[in-house]
């Protein structure tokens, strides 16, 4: 399972919440039924939600017991376990709005912010 990307094992409750909503929009019938099983540094077997990004694979640590009550405790998910249409549609347009600020952010200085420098 090489993927040349980094491996990033952690907690659920400790990723960014731009990550869980990712993870939310990937997975959106609960975890339990796609979790994986490996034996960590220690030696002992853990089992984890894999989760894949453009810049790193994830291992997200959790039960079969942390799944179901992390999706029975987020209003994100209905009483069957799935992912509300209104959550999908919220989770998706505020990813849309970080994409668009990253998108500025990475953009060239402004022309005139240039130009004030070289009058100097």
């Amino acid at each position: 399972m090489s993927t040349g990307k980094p491996r990033v094992v952690k907690d659920y409750d400790k990723l960014d919440v731009s990550i869980q909503e990712q993870i939310k929009l990937e997975y959106p019938y609960g975890f339990e039924d796609n979790l994986v099983t490996f034996t960590n540094a220690e030696g002992k077997r853990v089992s984890a939600l894999p989760f894949e990004t453009a810049d790193k694979y994830y291992l997200v640590r959790m039960t079969v017991e942390e799944a179901q009550a992390i999706i029975e405790d987020d209003d994100d998910y209905d009483e069957d376990g799935n992912l509300t249409d209104e959550a999908r549609e919220e989770i998706e347009d505020r990813l849309d709005e970080e994409d668009e600020v990253d998108e500025v952010d990475d953009a060239p200085e402004d022309e005139a912010d240039e130009e004030d420098d070289d009058k100097d």
